[in-house]
């Protein structure tokens, strides 16, 4: 096949220098195509190099307590992706000795793991002719095949996975045109095309000069590359705000460890009030109506933005020091907050804790010396 034939060679002379394109086990791989969900590679590859260091078996990662992994994920998001590697990891580690299994249908049935990942773990770290499909890779294919359907629709999706296996099936029948790191054919293709939908051929300026399938491409011969694929329907966002507190008494700082199930799930926190968005409560007010403390002193820290999905939060941060009977009384508000327990927290105590982005800035904030 063309592409194939077109691709392997420009990999093997223009492919990034990344972390875990320097090994083929499968374990490595794997945690790589987790991160790098939703995430740019450049936000994960000091991510990746701390979890490898931390866990670089399995095993390793199957003994760790939980609050310790969602530590070493801490500010990466998304951290069902952190929970779903440990019980991976454990499973691999019950079921399968601590070895990595090869079976596809056993890489599948691990949590977590659905079948873009489970490709690329077989194509890659086995050399397996299993076809891969992520947003960079529908994007090529789309371009080069001149697919105008919504690729999300099931028709799209079933053509972009048959066009998929057919690109890796011709890659593994041709003589080997990769650098000797690579496992074959098969794990260089699937990241040329990852490599090229990531580098030349992006949603927007696309570099069509410089791409290797510049003369196989439909869109490129139709003079029409931002028209495929077709643009997704923009969703609207959802804007958010809230007020958290540090709240301080004796030294020590209140804080709460989320109950699973929904978003930052034991992940431990700060605690919250949401607002109307766009109003701004005086803080003073909002406390007092929470805590049902009064005459509390709230003095402002920081601003915090940050975004889950759709949701955009704005998040104000106040400290406010309470006295050992307010105390008392703040601890009996903790069950409104959906918190699985609560503690009075020292700095140190702080630290081994895993917190949700936004918290952990504003507990950074809040600790860092004066005019730092």
């Amino acid at each position: 096949m063309k592409a194939a034939r077109a691709l392997l060679p420009w990999f093997r002379d223009v492919a990034r220098d990344l972390p875990w394109r320097r090994t083929l086990d499968p374990y490595a791989i794997w945690v790589s195509e987790i991160m790098l969900q939703q995430t740019q590679v450049k936000t994960v590859i000091p991510y990746y190099e701390r979890w490898m260091s931390r866990f670089p078996t399995a095993a390793t990662l199957a003994g760790a307590h939980v609050d310790e992994v969602l530590k070493c994920w801490e500010g990466l998001g998304y951290y069902s992706r952190a929970r779903n590697l440990l019980a991976a990891a454990q499973e691999i580690t019950a079921r399968h000795g601590g070895l990595f299994p090869r079976d596809m249908d056993q890489i599948l049935d691990l949590p977590g793991i659905g079948r873009y990942t489970a490709g690329a773990i077989s194509s890659i770290g086995f050399n397996e002719p299993r076809p891969i499909l992520d947003g960079n890779v529908a994007r090529v294919l789309a371009r080069v095949h001149a697919i105008g359907a919504d690729l999300k629709s099931r028709e799209a999706q079933a053509l972009l996975w048959r066009e998929a296996q057919k690109w890796v099936s011709a890659a593994s029948a041709l003589p080997p045109q990769h650098s000797r790191e690579l496992s074959g054919n098969c794990s260089a293709l699937n990241q040329a095309i990852m490599e090229l939908g990531a580098t030349l051929c992006g949603p927007k300026d696309p570099q069509c000069a410089e791409c290797p399938l510049t003369t196989l491409c439909r869109a490129r011969q139709l003079d029409a590359q931002l028209q495929y694929p077709r643009p997704p329907k923009r969703v609207s966002a959802i804007h958010r705000s809230v007020y958290a507190f540090v709240v301080e008494s004796g030294a020590r700082v209140w804080i709460g460890q989320r109950q699973g199930g929904g978003a930052n799930a034991g992940l431990w926190e700060l605690p919250t009030v949401e607002v109307a968005p766009g109003s701004r409560p005086s803080a003073e007010e909002v406390f007092r109506q929470w805590s049902r403390v009064e005459n509390a002193r709230v003095r402002p820290l920081t601003r915090v933005k940050h975004s889950i999905t759709r949701h955009r939060f704005e998040t104000s941060a106040f400290h406010v020091r309470l006295s050992p009977n307010a105390r008392r009384r703040i601890e009996s508000r903790s069950p409104g907050l959906g918190w699985e327990k609560a503690l009075w927290t020292d700095r140190e105590q702080r630290a081994g804790r895993p917190f949700s982005a936004a918290h952990a800035r504003i507990i950074a904030f809040w600790e860092a010396p004066a005019g730092a």
